[in-house]
């Protein structure tokens, strides 16, 4: 399969497996996406969701042009992908829990907005990225645009955008277009899973309200502030701290 997802040790990781192709999404490949997050989201045993390439050197190539271009001339085909790359990236932007991308080689067009929909990116020294739509005489998705500028500001969004151009990990990092450079994937899902579950879905939810334009509490995010002092998740969490031991949260 192009993708698959692989649970244990409280990781979710989704696999994408197409490496003849560069790992370039392709219909059946946006529809399947969502699915996937929603199976790993449902799951109680999983704390992170990671995605990342099955294979080493390519993360993503982005959209399969070939596939596009076969269906440039039926309007239904493309209505359909278009819905199915904007659920697919909307859901993942938008999951439960944390999601890291693992940027391992090229990460172009569609699959730097898979990345993007990610809340942490990690790419290895080899890694390069670039948005390349307007080599292509297509357009970039509004969300995905979005998601770009919230990370890079709209100055290095549009030197990107315009341009087309790739960058290699330092300046990814530089810009703030990735997050971490390693060699492997490993230590931030650890990080993350060892935390509340409960902490970690709130503060989430805060980001993506920030990101969504909200600034001031509302009587929702003072009730979730308020109600975690009276969580199993505190009581643990501060038991732990106060007898110097690591906390076991459920």
């Amino acid at each position: 399969m192009t993708l698959r997802l692989a649970i244990g040790d409280h990781v979710a990781r989704l696999f994408i497996d197409r490496p003849d192709k560069r790992n370039a999404f392709d219909q059946q490949m946006w529809e399947r996406l969502p699915e996937l997050v929603r199976q790993a989201m449902i799951d109680p045993a999983v704390r992170v969701l990671t995605i990342e390439s099955a294979q080493p050197g390519v993360f993503c190539a982005g959209a399969d042009i070939a596939e596009l271009l076969a269906n440039k001339d039926d309007a239904a085909w493309l209505a359909a992908n278009q819905a199915a790359i904007n659920r697919a990236q909307y859901e993942l932007a938008r999951a439960e829990k944390p999601v890291i991308a693992y940027v391992d080689g090229d990460c172009i067009g569609g699959g730097c907005g898979i990345a993007l929909a990610a809340d942490i990116r990690v790419a290895t020294p080899r890694a390069r990225l670039g948005i390349t739509p307007a080599k292509l005489g297509l357009v970039y998705p509004l969300h995905d645009t979005k998601l770009l500028v919230d990370l890079v500001g709209p100055g290095q969004a549009k030197r990107l955008l315009y341009t087309g151009m790739l960058v290699n990990a330092q300046e990814a990092l530089r810009i703030g277009l990735v997050d971490e450079i390693a060699d492997s994937p490993g230590h931030l899902e650890d990080l993350i899973a060892a935390n509340s579950r409960h902490s970690t879905a709130a503060m989430k939810r805060f980001v993506r309200r920030v990101l969504d334009g909200q600034s001031d509490d509302d009587a929702q995010t003072l009730a979730t502030f308020a109600e975690a002092f009276s969580g199993p998740d505190f009581l643990e969490g501060s038991s732990a701290f106060v007898a110097k031991r690591k906390p076991q949260f459920g």
